[in-house]
């Protein structure tokens, strides 16, 4: 159950590490996603108001700091730690919102990963990391997964992991300039009692129970 010491938070398995997010992060923040940027361009958020803007990093970093707070999100940097090394290199995002509790104990989680580490098994590791820490930890029930119908990277991950496909979402969120569908993955912690991580990490799919 959530607590005012639930945040901040950092969870590990092997060289991944999920920390919170911190304003100090920015110029790396920014220079992985400029990098990065033709590559997340298809699928990044847009506002749908003409005159609108989306966040700046600090507007961004507090905000989701304060939801952390509130027990409403859970806003995590994907990073990868060598061995012996103090150091840990900035791979991607994550990012669990919408943290409903009382009779729903709910939330969605999205992510992203920086191209020249995709497919190297880090989000999925990192999915998993979280959504063990949510239903384990936190006693959330479900957790959601809403992806673009061509992203097929994203929906590799999802795959992977076995998360149940609940359907076509039509026009369901603003992205890249116009109102795009979704299809919506959804697990609870009843189909995965062992967890999502352990079986992943065995060399397994953790298929639902």
């Amino acid at each position: 159950m959530w607590s005012a010491a639930s945040w901040p938070v950092t969870l590990r398995t092997g060289s991944l590490v999920l920390r919170p997010i911190r304003h100090r992060d920015k110029a790396a923040w920014t220079a992985l996603r400029r990098r990065n940027a033709p590559w997340l361009a298809p699928w990044e958020a847009s506002n749908p108001d003409p005159n609108g803007f989306l966040p700046t990093y600090h507007q961004m970093v507090r905000s989701l700091t304060s939801q952390a707070r509130a027990g409403s999100a859970l806003p995590f940097l994907i990073t990868e730690q060598g061995p012996g090394s103090r150091d840990a290199r900035l791979v991607g995002q994550l990012t669990v919102s919408g943290i409903t509790w009382g009779s729903a104990m709910s939330a969605t989680l999205g992510y992203w990963v920086d191209s020249e580490r995709a497919g190297r098994g880090i989000a999925p590791t990192a999915v998993a990391l979280a959504t063990d820490y949510c239903f384990g930890d936190l006693g959330l029930h479900r957790m959601e997964i809403n992806i673009r119908p061509e992203n097929r990277a994203s929906l590799r991950v999802v795959e992977k992991l076995h998360f149940r496909d609940e359907g076509l979402r039509p026009r369901y969120l603003h992205i890249a300039g116009q109102w795009a569908d979704h299809r919506s993955f959804a697990l609870t912690a009843e189909e995965v009692p062992r967890g999502l991580l352990s079986p992943w990490l065995e060399g397994g799919t953790p298929r639902p129970g």
